[in-house]
């Protein structure tokens, strides 16, 4: 456990397969755990620009995200197009967004439930 507040995250890196069930799902269990704070919370997925490199998607989209955030920017999400009522946070359309980021997660999904998140601080902050 990471004994932080789940208010103190700005930012989440979703696993973001672009599925309907994954997408619908992660959404849920974002709402789940961080309450009315998922409506404020920003939220991408890294693979909507390169698209899923299986073992090395959580290395690769870590690195994007850090490099990112060191630039006081959030990744978008490309080719969002049409909002499924069921997926209503912010998920960072189509354009990078300025955001001071204190602390931000990373989610990662594998198959036969190997999961891992990595919840990460700005050293600048």
């Amino acid at each position: 456990s990471s004994e932080i507040n789940p208010e103190k995250i700005d930012y989440i890196q979703a696993h973001g397969t672009g599925t309907k069930i994954g997408d619908v799902l992660e959404t849920q269990a974002i709402k789940e755990i961080f309450g009315q704070h998922a409506y404020r919370v920003k939220v991408s997925a890294i693979k909507s620009m390169l698209g899923h490199l299986m073992g090395a998607s959580g290395a690769v989209e870590l690195c994007a995200s850090l490099i990112c955030l060191s630039a006081g920017m959030v990744p978008p999400t490309i080719n969002y197009e049409h909002r499924d009522p069921h997926c209503d946070l912010d998920y960072v359309p189509n354009m990078v967004r300025k955001a001071k980021v204190d602390y931000f997660m990373s989610n990662c999904f594998g198959f036969g439930g190997k999961n891992g998140v990595l919840i990460l601080r700005n050293l600048k902050s």
